[in-house]
């Protein structure tokens, strides 16, 4: 009689190892991925010739009917919030208008920013 045990087949190799690097590496590349708010609405920047890369903070964002949107909110809201959060943050805010807004409504936009306590504002525009 043979009261050996039998042969035991050979591990398989642990994968818990190369979950945890992937693990690992997905909360990297969230905690320092940069997630930005989705447009309140759809705006179609003006042309323009010549002009510098826009590197704002804060993006306003003004409809071709003249509604304002900031982080959810909309109206005076927006640029309440808008000027609260962007008022003491180094880099320029920016306004992006649709082409189609009446020059008179961004006018009024940029005269209410400034008058709530902003001094530059860059008005964002799409090259030609």
């Amino acid at each position: 009689m043979n009261f050996t045990p039998p042969p035991r087949r050979p591990r398989a190799e642990s994968i818990v190892p190369m979950i945890n690097v992937v693990f690992l590496l997905l909360i990297f590349f969230l905690m320092t991925s940069r997630l930005t708010p989705a447009e309140p609405f759809k705006v179609t920047p003006p042309q323009a010739a010549e002009g510098t890369e826009a590197e704002g903070t804060g993006v306003l964002y003004l409809s071709s009917e003249g509604q304002l949107g900031y982080m959810g909110q909309e109206g005076p809201a927006a640029i309440a919030a808008f000027v609260a959060e962007t008022r003491d943050v180094p880099g320029t805010p920016q306004l992006r208008a649709d082409g189609a807004a009446e020059a008179k409504t961004v006018a009024h936009v940029l005269k209410e920013l400034s008058e709530a306590g902003l001094k530059n504002v860059a008005l964002v525009v799409a090259p030609q």
